[in-house]
């Protein structure tokens, strides 16, 4: 099968991992390209109800290759819990279904220091940061100040290096923000504790997609996050700090030469954003309250409220653009069926005139949404397998959105398990 990714469309937490978690039975690799331990992918399965952060979605599937490629902040701390809770669970993580890039860089604890501490000079500027030390880490690694792991292979090199960010490190901890830094003596500890149990997983990775590719092996690159948080075009400064689009996978993934023929954009029913930043198409009040609860609308990582909202046509269809997207899988369409009458936000209004069109980051603070409404169907449609047992209105509902972004609707969500799945044939378009 050829090579596909699967990315969010909009702010993130769209259902990614739901999707990864079911296609992975087409595929022989799943591979995380960016993104740390920032966010969450939410996966219910035979095996139980996970919230994965690093660990790819295919870990569940029996035979698939996970890979943690170049591009991702590794955080081998959070990695290891991570692999931990799910083997309580019964899932196995072995060098034989996880593999770690050698060149990606290791998130240092000083980086989720430097996040909180930053957030805090920020006071109510600040960007709505996990406090994972994303940013901090991606401006190091943009500095050429990251460790990579590999070189956890040469214990020598390795302390010397350390202690030589370390140096630098001290400069802003201790010199910027008058906080307490870190000793030598507490990195090398912390680098002999965590480092030695991720030894295991590192390896040439482009080396082994190359030869899997060579046996003509199928690859998923799984995206953290979506479009509206990419660092270059996202509604910056209100991003992540790495690139969450489709075209980056190849090269965060270790394989640059490799080529994605399929891209899966994953959309929401509704919108959802967790964080600071514009958020145009955003309820409040009661209205809002009762969407967050009917979906459950809680960060799988902080916990925090998510934001709500109606689907949010203009910056869905400028996310299928910017991923390049082949087909989109909607998801949670079952949570919309209380709702008497739905509101869908189809265009923007912007400096006094109503656009279809994205707007320049400065611009969405004062943009205002326009609403339509689309009659609710008003009944349980969870357990509806196939689009014609969708009811009339459900149905339609899909139809405008597929139309109105200008993308095939392949999949649409009706619960959170595996199969709670509608795959609509060509001749259903």
């Amino acid at each position: 099968m050829s090579n596909c990714a699967v990315v969010g469309i909009n702010w993130g937490d769209e259902g990614k991992g739901r999707m990864v978690d079911l296609l992975t039975q087409q595929f022989d690799i799943v591979v995380r390209y960016q993104g740390g331990g920032n966010a969450g992918h939410t996966v219910i399965n035979e095996k139980g109800k996970f919230a994965l952060h690093l660990l790819p979605s295919g870990i569940f599937r029996d035979g698939v290759v996970n890979v943690l490629g170049n591009g991702v902040a590794l955080d081998p701390e959070s990695l290891m819990n991570e692999i931990d809770n799910v083997a309580e669970k019964g899932v196995s993580v072995t060098p034989a279904n996880l593999k770690i890039s050698d060149r990606a860089s290791i998130l240092m604890p000083w980086h989720k220091k430097l996040d909180e501490l930053e957030e805090l000079r920020l006071a109510d500027k600040k960007y709505g940061s996990t406090k994972q030390g994303i940013a901090p880490f991606y401006s190091d690694k943009f500095q050429k100040k990251t460790i990579l792991a590999g070189e956890l292979f040469d214990e020598e090199k390795l302390f010397a290096h350390a202690k030589e960010i370390l140096e630098w490190k001290d400069l802003i901890i201790s010199g910027v923000y008058g906080a307490e830094t870190y000793t030598f003596e507490d990195i090398a500890a912390w680098l002999k504790t965590y480092g030695e149990r991720i030894k295991p997983y590192i390896c040439d990775t482009t080396e082994f997609f190359e030869q899997a590719m060579k046996e003509g092996k199928s690859i998923l690159f799984e995206a953290q996050l979506g479009t509206l948080r990419d660092i270059d075009f996202g509604i910056y400064p209100y991003t992540t700090s790495s690139n969450t689009l489709a075209a980056y996978a190849p090269i965060g993934s270790g394989i640059p030469f490799a080529k994605i023929a399929n891209v899966i954009g994953v959309v929401k029913a509704y919108s959802t954003c967790v964080g600071e930043g514009p958020f145009v198409c955003e309820m409040f009040g009661k209205e809002a309250d009762d969407l967050r609860e009917a979906g459950f609308e809680y960060g799988a990582k902080t916990g925090r409220p998510r934001r709500v909202g109606p689907v949010d046509i203009v910056a869905t269809r400028y996310g299928v653009k910017m991923q390049g997207a082949t087909e989109i899988a909607l998801t949670k369409l079952d949570i919309l069926s209380y709702m008497d009458k739905i509101p869908v936000c189809v265009r923007y209004l912007v400096d006094g005139k109503e656009t279809d069109s994205f707007p320049f980051p400065s611009k969405l603070a004062d943009a205002k949404p326009v609403i339509d409404y689309f009659p609710g169907w008003q009944c349980d449609i969870s357990r509806v397998r196939k689009w014609e047992d969708l009811p009339w209105k459900a149905r339609a509902y899909v139809e405008f959105i597929e139309r109105s972004i200008g993308c095939r609707i392949k999949y649409v969500s009706v619960g959170a398990e595996r199969d709670s799945i509608i795959v609509r044939e060509d001749d259903e378009q």
